[in-house]
């Protein structure tokens, strides 16, 4: 009989580990979101990751509600893990608005917890970036939404990519004109996953669950089909939506943003018109947005929003209308990695020092100091090795430069800089305060940057 108690290591289905040639690019991917929010005003906050369950149900929708990891703690409380960062900050804005005033701008990057399915870069367990702004229903804070997603992709290196926007009210407003007005909840929930399952299925969807006739989902399929130039789309929906005023103000409210948008520089094909775009969340109101990789539009939207004006009303009586959108790290991450996009690098410290002659250690350590004094980051190896075995180590972490320095090196006063990337070397003298070393690593750093 085996004795062996060993646990055997796993990870739940729909949750991963992150090993550093991962977690690298994706800290990156956090700290260039952080970079392009602040750069709008956006200030950070942080909220708890479990909620009372009464906070977070029926606020997404019944397929969140069901998707909750939901428990009761050891106060018999019941509590549940956030689905995603708005509904907490709805909550965190009725608790706290009098001290922070309005507007209020706040970014959070936080992981998120839905016990969903799971599929092509889509996990249980994911990071949300998002970024919102609170107590106004100024159209210039829906336009800035679209900056910010735009300048986000741009800094990420993007350059095919487009963002779709819609309006909740356009949508309202055809559907009160062929008498389903009193059902758009069910609606836009089956229209928001027409990507997924398509026209036929999204059909039945909505005569099962809305009560739609056949000739109405056709009308509501026909209707999420227009297509064409933003101006065209928008041509289009006027006459659609005529006689209704909430889908009036609609079209009228995408016009601004997409002239808005257009007059501020970017692109026409970067922005564009589609009817089809529901986002299937229930506390949406107004505008919304999705955003989609041109080489890769099959895993979906990978930065998401839109406005929620009534979503803190739940808990205060104070109108708190909030517009925002939230960058799918892990889905982007997992685009990126399929389109070979993530630099394999195993370290975050470019430069590395080898440590082979056995009794000099502090002259490693010093040329290290003086390096990470001049902004770099630098590992030196904790073992004397074989120079060979320690470079073959470096060169699978990923380091660039590789700083040699044998007992012949240190006897003449020098140190031989490998470039790891082509295997030319140069011998550089160490001089005071190792000015000459710097300088070259510098230098170095920066070509492989710009290749």
């Amino acid at each position: 009989m085996s004795t062996d108690k060993r646990i055997e290591p796993r990870t739940l289905k729909g949750f991963r580990d992150y090993p550093p040639a991962t977690m690298l690019p994706r800290e990156r991917l956090m700290e260039t979101a952080r970079r392009v929010y602040r750069s709008y005003g956006f200030s950070p906050i942080d909220t708890p990751a479990l909620e009372y369950l009464e906070i977070l149900t029926g606020k997404g929708s019944d397929e969140t509600d069901r998707q909750l990891y939901r428990f009761q703690d050891h106060g018999e409380r019941w509590v549940a893990l956030r689905f995603d960062l708005t509904v907490p900050l709805a909550r965190f804005a009725a608790q706290h608005i009098a001290e922070l005033g309005t507007p209020f701008k706040r970014y959070h990057i936080a992981p998120v917890w839905r016990g969903e399915n799971t599929q092509r870069g889509r996990y249980r367990e994911f990071v949300q970036c998002d970024f919102d702004t609170i107590g106004t229903r100024a159209a210039a804070a829906d336009i800035e939404t679209a900056l910010v997603i735009h300048d986000l992709f741009q800094a990420l290196g993007f350059r095919d990519f487009a963002i779709r926007v819609n309006h909740r009210q356009v949508l309202n407003g055809l559907l009160e004109r062929i008498g389903l007005g009193e059902q758009s909840t069910n609606v836009l929930r089956a229209l928001d996953k027409l990507r997924k399952i398509g026209p036929e299925k999204v059909a039945e969807e909505m005569i099962a669950t809305a009560g739609a006739t056949r000739p109405q989902a056709e009308q509501v399929l026909k209707f999420a089909a227009v297509s064409g130039t933003n101006d065209e789309v928008l041509a289009q929906l006027g006459p659609l939506v005529a006689g209704s005023q909430r889908g009036e103000e609609g079209v009228a409210r995408l016009a601004e943003i997409i002239a808005a948008v257009r007059g501020a520089g970017v692109a026409e094909e970067r922005l564009a018109v589609d009817v089809s775009i529901a986002r299937g969340l229930d506390y949406y109101t107004g505008v919304v947005f999705e955003t989609f990789l041109g080489q890769l539009p099959g895993i979906g939207s990978v930065c998401s929003g839109g406005r929620y004006d009534n979503l803190a009303g739940l808990y205060t009586s104070q109108e708190l209308p909030g517009i925002g959108a939230s960058l799918g790290l892990d889905r982007l991450l997992a685009a990126m990695e399929e389109l070979g996009l993530l630099e394999k690098v195993a370290t975050p410290a470019p430069v590395f020092i080898p440590y082979f002659a056995a009794d000099r250690l502090v002259d490693y350590l010093r040329l290290a100091a003086a390096l990470r004094a001049a902004g770099m980051n630098v590992e030196v190896y904790p073992e004397a090795r074989k120079l060979g075995q320690q470079l073959k180590y470096a060169d699978k972490r990923g380091c660039r430069v590789a700083l040699v320095q044998g007992e012949d090196e240190l006897a003449a006063g020098q140190c031989q800089i490998k470039d790891l990337t082509s295997g030319q070397s140069q011998s550089v003298s160490l001089g005071d305060g190792f000015a000459e070393v710097v300088a070259a690593v510098q230098r170095l750093l920066t070509i492989g940057a710009q290749t």
